[in-house]
């Protein structure tokens, strides 16, 4: 047995009381030792007077006083000069307290096996000493660290282990001469692996690294030596980074000569690997730490030339040596599947899309939609309301997502609207005809958002009744058939992703994958419906809140990561309008201005809205029944809101006021919707859709009424429930008819086509040359004409832009095509048609009028298209269906670029980059889903026995 134990004991304080509490909590654990020690040396890093007059009050041999910043492996450093004739050293820090027997036993191991280095005791919770923190370190062939037994229940199971290749360095007992001979701890390893990379230069100087088991020592994680307890944002942070430099360091350190100038060189390469591995890993949190560490191991040089001459020093044996020691990528494997972290209790049971009639839903909605637009089927393009044909390729639908010359305008540049990058997504799902994309979304608008609707009812309610009852209200809500039975693409793209985005979204600060998955579809929201970003980012500063103090913080980082994507691909746009000072232009409602119908900003028409209702007509029952009186109609929606408003006062009162202030903002929103008006079609101002906050408030009121059927009610009451989820679903259900016999009654806005919103002979020539530019002109009913200029083969859904849609000031641009086309109407002008062909216009098109046509616009047609048909340089194409063309036979010049196509290149690949950030943590994985089973399903759910 060693006749002399020295121990260090290393203190830093922090600042708190724990600290100098933990410092008297070993210090007394010391004097109980049933073998004292027979030297102590403490070194105190830092100036704490609690601190301070422990340390004066021990039974010490000398009490050094470090910097604050002096670390665990500086200050034993520091202390061994105090060795003198100890046998063994015994290495302590102020949150270790060995158990009574501990130094009694690792001196006994170390007396019976003179090859052993040193010895490392069982390291166990303070607060738990059932828990297992440390028996035991190994490593993978490519440096990895693995514990042997962290985080385990203690229950023996590892006891007869002995030989490691490290431990942790908290309470290992060092032979003096091993402690010399290795030099101590590797300074460089910035409090992380140290006793790892002890054991393992101990092990190529022949001698061993045992366990003893039986040894106790408790330890609280302050962070003194080995890692510090994880409990706040900064110590993970710092435990990443410290654990990611000390890999890098022992690999530098560990490799062949002829490797290490490769393994240097791979440093930044392999940070931006392992970025992606990150990614796709759903630990985004360590992205930072790897480029910091992979920074600092870059230009330590000298600590890397320092430990390698320390082992060369020292070195007997081969690197083969410690092969047997290491853990295999099977054993690792094995451990992380049945590691204490995969050992939570299964919260979720089984989805039932299937047992629960979810399935039956969706194929009821499809069966309902096909009756309802049974014409839709054989429509190769969708028209009518604000539908376009989308652009012929790919290629170019992508081309008008992005910074650059715009579809519409004579040279307008610009950014463009984030709902083309939801247009080109869509249409990229049909690449030979993107346009049939939109026609097959449409067939299966229903059924998707009954399938959505049904998911987002799994968060509220565990019961397949109410998760029908959720599918099938949302499915039929008045504001989203309005939407599909006038044609408005944004409005039924938001309804459907809205679900979506509830579903994960209320789950975003639980996983990555559930908060990559928000932040796309929180992107596509807002892209289809800007007017509902207000809303949405107040709700979301209020999950901030709630995470912050339900939960101390823990997941803001995922729900900072929601809006996101969405912020990156609205940032050119918002920074063009606030540029030209227009910032209301930002909640226009993007695609095609239409002014359809839509209730007025009044008292009568609030109060539709608050029904439910975005049009003056009820769910379409006033034009059903051929004027009769609809003040009943209302009504129909009204077991929905009685319920929702019950739901705050129920057992799950949380999540119903929750829902009720998603429902109240989705109210306001529409509100201030109905009054807004910053688009123009033409010569007509544009109001914002209210429907956009009619379907959030829809989504809040319709969560409210599930939360209150599903607790509102006893068990024994369950009939109760099923008759009011019947109701419910008969009423809404009635609501729908209108809207689902629309098609059928040639009441619906809906057109099979056009497949070009110009003439055939301009549609082929710009089907695949999206610079064939089109002068159109449309005479106004109200006197004037509107001018436009169309690129390509169209007018396309993805190519419209708010930019031109919201100007309220004329712009230079403006100004010139005004002129262009005052003269070409006016026959004593002068040569109009040099200047339109300098422009890189092809084709002049004198568009009808809207119908019925006033005598101004039928005066103003006729003397326009006599001053053409007198045109030199224009040679009459004839009359279409879209109105007289004509083309232009002087030579044409290319179409003006003005767009930097580095600055293109930059905002493409800024925006490309943050979205697919969101996509790979979105993925999920085997540990994602494991996490997810030992979390309920229901959000905000009280569990009762029985239920």
């Amino acid at each position: 047995m060693p006749s002399r134990v020295h121990a260090i004991l290393v203190v830093r304080p922090d600042g708190r009381a724990p600290a100098a509490f933990h410092l008297r909590r070993t210090l007394a654990a010391l004097h109980a030792q049933s073998r004292t020690v027979d030297a102590l040396t403490i070194v105190v890093c830092g100036d704490e007077p609690m601190v301070a007059e422990a340390a004066a009050s021990a039974p010490a041999e000398s009490v050094i006083t470090a910097p604050a910043r002096t670390r665990f492996a500086e200050a034993t450093a520091i202390a061994s000069r105090r060795l003198n004739d100890a046998d063994a050293v015994w290495l302590l820090a102020q949150d270790t307290t060995p158990e009574p027997d501990a130094l009694s036993r690792l001196t006994a191991a170390l007396e019976v096996a003179p090859s052993v280095a040193f010895v490392a005791p069982k390291l166990v919770r303070a607060d738990d000493r059932s828990t297992i923190v440390s028996l035991g370190v190994s490593v993978t062939r490519f440096g990895r660290t693995a514990g042997l037994a962290d985080g385990e229940l203690d229950q023996g199971q590892h006891d007869i282990r002995e030989d490691v290749l490290g431990a942790d360095i908290r309470g290992v007992l060092v032979r003096t001469a091993a402690w010399e001979q290795l030099g101590g701890i590797d300074r460089a390893l910035a409090g992380a692996d140290e006793g790892l990379d002890l054991g393992i230069r101990a092990r190529l100087a022949g001698s061993r690294v045992t366990l003893v088991p039986t040894a106790l020592v408790a330890v609280s994680g302050d962070g003194v030596a080995g890692p510090a307890l994880p409990i706040s944002a900064g110590r993970r942070v710092q435990a990443a980074i410290a654990a990611r430099t000390a890999q890098l360091h022992r690999r530098l350190a560990y490799a062949h000569p002829a490797a290490l100038p490769f393994l240097w060189l791979a440093l930044l390469p392999l940070a931006a690997w392992r970025t992606l591995v990150l990614l796709v890993g759903k630990q985004p949190g360590l992205i930072g730490p790897e480029w910091a560490a992979s920074a600092v191991a870059l230009v330590r040089v000298g600590a890397i030339a320092r430990s390698r001459a320390r082992i060369r020093h020292a070195r007997t044996t081969s690197w083969a040596q410690l092969a047997p020691l290491r853990v295999t990528r099977s054993e690792l494997r094995e451990r992380l599947d049945s590691g204490p972290e995969v050992l939570g209790e299964v919260q979720r049971g089984e989805l039932r899309f299937f047992s629960g009639g979810g399935a039956w839903l969706v194929l009821a909605a499809l069966v309902a939609s096909v009756v309802a637009f049974p014409a839709l089927l054989a429509a190769p393009v969708l028209g009518g309301g604000a539908l376009q044909p989308l652009r012929s390729t790919v290629a170019q639908l992508w081309t008008d997502a992005a910074w650059g010359t715009r579809a519409l305008g004579l040279d307008t540049d610009g950014p463009a609207d984030p709902f083309a990058s939801v247009v080109a997504v869509i249409g990229s799902l049909w690449p030979a005809e993107p346009s049939r994309a939109l026609v097959i979304l449409w067939v299966l608008a229903l059924p998707l958002a009954a399938l959505g609707g049904w998911f987002a009812a799994t968060r509220v309610t565990d019961r397949s009744v109410l998760r029908i009852t959720g599918g099938a209200v949302w499915a039929l809500a008045p504001t989203f058939l309005a939407a599909l039975v006038e044609g408005r693409p944004t409005a039924v793209i938001a309804h459907l992703l809205l679900p979506w985005l509830f579903y994960a979204g209320s789950v975003a600060h639980r996983s990555w994958v559930a908060a990559g998955a928000a932040s796309l579809l929180f992107a596509g929201v807002v892209a289809c419906a800007p007017s509902l970003a207000p809303a949405l980012v107040v709700l979301w500063v209020l999950a901030l809140g709630l995470t912050i103090a339900r939960r101390a913080g823990r997941g803001v980082g995922q729900l900072v990561w929601v809006v996101i994507p969405a912020a990156a691909l609205a940032a050119p746009l918002v920074w063009h309008q606030l540029g030209v000072g227009n910032p209301w232009s930002l909640v226009a409602d993007p695609g095609v201005p239409w002014a359809g119908p839509q209730v007025a900003p009044d008292a009568a028409g609030r109060a539709l809205l608050a029904a439910g209702f975005p049009t003056t007509d009820p769910g379409g029952w006033g034009a059903f029944l051929g004027g009769a009186p609809t003040w009943w109609v209302p009504l129909l929606a009204a077991p929905i809101a009685v319920l929702a408003l019950v739901a705050p006062v129920t057992q799950r009162w949380v999540a119903g006021v929750v829902l009720l202030i998603v429902a109240a903002s989705g109210i306001a929103t529409a509100f201030a919707a109905a009054a807004i008006a910053v688009s123009f079609a033409q010569s007509q101002a544009v109001s914002v859709w209210p429907g956009a906050g009619v379907s959030l408030a829809w989504l809040g009121a319709l969560g409210g009424a599930l939360v209150a059927l599903d607790s509102g009610l006893a068990p024994r009451l369950a009939a109760a429930r099923g008759a009011a989820a019947a109701l419910v679903m008969v009423a809404i259900a009635v609501l729908a008819v209108p809207a689902l016999t629309a098609s059928a009654r040639g009441a619906t806005f809906l057109t099979n086509g056009p497949a070009s919103t110009l003439p055939a002979y301009v549609a082929a020539e710009g089907r695949d040359d999206p610079d064939v530019g089109t002068l159109v002109l449309t005479p106004q009913n109200q006197g004037g004409v509107a001018t436009a200029v169309v690129w390509g083969g169209s007018e396309t859904l993805g190519g419209q832009t708010t930019i031109v849609s919201t100007r309220t000031e004329a712009s230079a641009e403006d100004r010139a095509l005004a002129n262009l086309a005052a003269d070409l109407v006016t026959a004593s002008a002068g040569d109009a048609i040099t200047e339109a062909a300098s422009e890189g216009i092809e084709f002049v098109l004198l568009a009808p009028a809207a119908d019925p046509e006033s005598d101004a616009a039928r005066s103003f047609r006729l003397s326009a298209q006599t001053a053409l048909d007198q045109r030199d340089g224009l040679d009459a194409v004839g009359t279409t269906p879209k109105g007289a063309l004509w083309r232009v036979t002087v030579d044409t010049a290319p179409r003006p670029v003005a767009s930097d196509a580095e600055l293109t290149r930059w905002i493409a690949f800024g925006q490309l980059a943050v979205v697919a950030i969101a996509l790979l943590l979105a993925i999920p994985t085997v540990a994602a889903r494991r996490a997810a089973q030992r979390t309920p399903r229901v959000v905000g759910h009280y569990w009762q026995e029985g239920r």
